[in-house]
């Protein structure tokens, strides 16, 4: 059996078995689909030292990138479902943009595909950036922005994430919280930050620390039955230190065992890993 379906259907089994358990009346309202609208969205940026940017977005596909220039926020917004429309929300040194589906009570059930799709561009401001997303695919690229934290919430998804240039600004906190998905990181070293929280259920998940590492940073992963790839360039000092149940640890050469930890010699700032998984696969990479 393909080893990230595998993952993914654990949960769904676990979901089964409960719902044949209990009974639960939930109301069920049929959601009417439409022609496809385009809408534009522009936001300028606010007159602040930095801004705290939240997106909510539920199922559908979220890309974000720079190229905003001198706006918070621009691009486009594609959506078939009248309440999908979204809301934009300014408060001084706060701006959130979410999708409005407040018109959902209860289970959506759609006559035909639904389409909701954020194609937006970030700009040059400090921001902490929020995203809160539901079941969806997501796409961001945020080299050469300046992001002061990062925290992504999200359920059932699929992620790519890349910092293909180095972050404008010393970063706090990068937190990412998901569920039953399948997520690949690139460039993390490019996002300067301090300290990274990972937690997940089960899923398959690749962070590569390419790029720029420019400070000491602290890694700590908490995940479920899952498949974690931690990959390293070559030169890089790492250390992981490992506690959980049944985890297999396949790790390269390169890496030096002294009991539950794992040593990676190089030169520069040290990237140090706290994994606690319940069980599944951690591999350790050199590239």
């Amino acid at each position: 059996m393909n080893r990230k379906f595998a993952l993914l259907v654990i949960p769904v089994l676990m979901i089964f078995t409960l719902a044949c358990r209990f009974t639960v009346d939930l109301p069920i309202r049929t959601i009417e689909t439409g022609p496809t609208q385009t809408e534009e969205i522009e936001v300028p940026a606010p007159d602040a030292e930095q801004v705290d940017l939240i997106f909510s977005f539920g199922a559908g596909e979220l890309n974000l990138s720079p190229g905003a220039g001198d706006a918070l926020v621009s691009g486009t917004a594609r959506f078939n479902v009248e309440q999908l429309a979204p809301v934009i929300e300014e408060d001084n040194d706060s701006v959130r943009i979410s999708s409005g589906n407040n018109g959902f009570n209860g289970i959506p059930r759609l006559r035909s595909e639904l389409v909701n799709e954020w194609d937006l561009q970030l700009g040059s401001t400090p921001v902490n950036l929020e995203v809160r997303a539901g079941a969806y695919r997501g796409e961001y690229d945020l080299g050469g922005l300046a992001l002061r934290s990062l925290i992504i919430t999200d359920g059932a998804s699929d992620v790519d994430l890349d910092f293909s240039e180095p972050n404008q600004v010393e970063m706090r906190t990068f937190r990412y919280q998901t569920g039953a998905s399948n997520v690949d990181m690139t460039g993390l070293a490019n996002a300067n930050f301090e300290r990274m929280v990972f937690e997940s259920g089960a899923g398959d998940y690749s962070l590569y620390f390419s790029g720029e590492l420019q400070r000491d940073a602290t890694i700590d992963i908490d995940s479920g039955i899952s498949q974690v790839t931690i990959i390293i360039p070559e030169g890089t000092r790492a250390e992981v230190r490992h506690r959980g149940g049944l985890v297999n640890i396949d790790a390269d050469p390169e890496w030096k065992q002294s009991g539950d930890e794992y040593i990676l010699e190089g030169d520069g700032p040290t990237l140090t890993f706290n994994i606690d998984m319940s069980a599944g696969d951690l591999q350790l990479r050199v590239r």
